[in-house]
């Protein structure tokens, strides 16, 4: 028996022109945690579609456990004891949590046989692995810290002795991602092999044993993790030093450009979600709206971006009125000076089956920089799309390119292209840097830094405190909807923490 888990010698793959895959070769020892790092299309995703079959590399051989294997599907790497949870979880949301694990595995003709089999593994999988969910619980109505947890359940039910994360807390919360963390140490002791995904070099060094970094396709070092640091990883994923804080100058606030009152808003469910928020943004500063998720924040944004109708409140933009309780409307709003990237690019910031250049363009397609007559120009939006994507450095630079054919990280960039291109007097910003890699996220800091200087009023929410440290002049911490208090940039991560918890803004309301 051998004490490799994996080993991948000489994959090459291309598709048409790009070059995702160069002649990787990669070793990954049993019972270990082995993390993959690289810049948003260096071919780390690719490479592991390769491993666990959704795609057949062009040459090259892949061994496991000693032995040379053909991968030609999913089903072949589960037979060979590889499982994956995918950074956009392959769930049927109306089954259940039970049906969707045993979905595709049920060893017998008698449905009601396969379940009660399926039941009692699935309890003891939950047992073993700490990773207990209610097995009758609908998918559509769990967290998606949860939902994690149930693709996890999914390739162990298929006895999984490797498992392949892609970029895990791209959707958790910390607390989820602290708990992810657990749950894979945990598996990790039970003599599991896990590779681990991710662009956050913090969470590489806090629970990987070895690293492997990528870089334009290439594989271009191996470390072990103890023995390199942050800064090296950055500049190995990079191929240059990367700055990894923030440098910008003191803010100088002007006139106010936003002004929110008595802000309340609903969910879907009728749940108040937004409960009599206050507050001003003024130009030139970047105020940070700090909390868990959950709390409220996306609403916020939502109400005051004209994307949900709020309950009561009034909103100011530039001195003027947006009919937030009526009929606010998303385009108008633009014309009047709002930019907005939502939270989540893939439902509300893009269209996955456009091409970059219609995305890149996309409500503000009615500009008459865009038009020939009642047609939309071509020429003008190539030219457009060409000269964003040199800006913002999107990759591969292909302005043709169906847009779900980039990386998370370009496809990000493409959304702050085009909305920080239309030289906005405020911009709304939600998660600006979710899923997306070192380089890209020092590159997307400086912009907004940049936005601020020229007196653009910048709104912004973030899970990552460091981040909400890091660019905001002001923050502004949300908690169960409401605002609970208000802090300096340098107020201790502890201090924002209970905040955050709602214990200190508790008092504060009551003093």
């Amino acid at each position: 028996m051998s004490d490799i888990a994996i080993e991948l010698r000489g994959i090459d793959k291309s598709f048409g022109l790009v070059h995702a895959n160069k002649n990787i070769n990669l070793t990954v020892r049993k019972g270990t945690i082995h993390g993959i790092i690289g810049e948003n299309g260096a071919g780390k995703s690719t490479l592991m579609s390769i491993l666990y079959g959704f795609y057949q590399a062009d040459s090259g051989d892949i061994v496991v456990d000693g032995s040379k294997v053909t991968i030609k599907d999913p089903n072949a790497a589960i037979s060979s004891g590889i499982g994956m949870v995918h950074q956009h979880f392959m769930l049927v949301e109306n089954f259940t949590v039970l049906e969707n694990v045993m979905l595709g595995a049920e060893d017998s003709q008698i449905l009601n046989a396969s379940i009660s089999k399926a039941r009692v593994e699935l309890k003891r999988l939950e047992r073993e692995y700490a990773l207990e969910v209610n097995p009758d619980a609908l998918i559509e109505e769990l967290p998606v810290g949860l939902q994690q947890r149930v693709e996890i359940l999914k390739a162990l039910y298929r006895k999984a002795d490797i498992l392949i994360l892609d970029e895990p807390t791209g959707v958790l919360t910390p607390p989820e991602a602290d708990h992810l963390f657990r749950i894979l140490g945990q598996l990790k002791d039970q003599g599991k092999t896990i590779i681990f995904i991710t662009h956050k070099l913090r969470e590489i060094m806090a629970i990987t044993d070895e690293v492997s970094v990528m870089r334009r396709g290439e594989m271009v070092a191996t470390r072990n993790t103890r023995e390199t640091s942050v800064e090296e990883l950055a500049e190995l994923m990079v191929g240059r030093r990367v700055l990894l804080r923030v440098d910008k100058g003191a803010a100088n606030p002007g006139e106010v450009k936003l002004s929110v009152r008595n802000l309340t808003v609903r969910d879907g469910r009728g749940v108040t979600m937004v409960d009599d928020v206050s507050f001003d943004l003024r130009a030139g500063e970047i105020v940070g709206i700090a909390g868990v998720a959950g709390n409220g924040q996306s609403e916020l944004l939502e109400a005051i971006s004209g994307i949900r109708k709020a309950i009561s409140g009034t909103v100011l933009l530039n001195g003027e009125a947006v009919d937030v309780t009526g009929h606010a409307d998303p385009a108008g709003l633009r014309t009047r000076g709002l930019a907005h990237v939502p939270e989540d690019r893939h439902h509300v910031g893009l269209v996955l089956k456009f091409e970059e250049s219609e995305n890149g363009i996309l409500g503000y397609h009615r500009d008459k920089k865009y038009l020939n007559g009642v047609f939309l120009n071509t020429r003008a939006i190539q030219a457009d799309a060409e000269e964003k994507i040199k800006r913002y450095d999107i990759r591969p630079p292909n302005p043709r390119l169906k847009t779900a054919n980039f990386s998370g990280g370009n496809q990000q960039k493409i959304v702050l292209a085009r909305e920080m291109e239309r030289n906005p007097d405020v911009l709304i910003i939600g998660q600006p840097t979710r899923g997306v890699d070192v380089g890209a996220i020092e590159f997307i800091h400086k912009r907004i830094i940049e936005m601020r200087d020229q007196g653009k009023a910048v709104l912004l929410v973030s899970v990552e405190l460091d981040e909400i440290r890091a660019l905001s002049d002001r923050i502004v911490v949300m908690f169960a909807g409401r605002v609970v208090g208000e802090r300096d940039p340098d107020a201790t991560e502890g201090e924002l923490g209970l905040l955050m918890a709602g214990v200190e803004g508790h008092k504060e309301a009551a003093e």
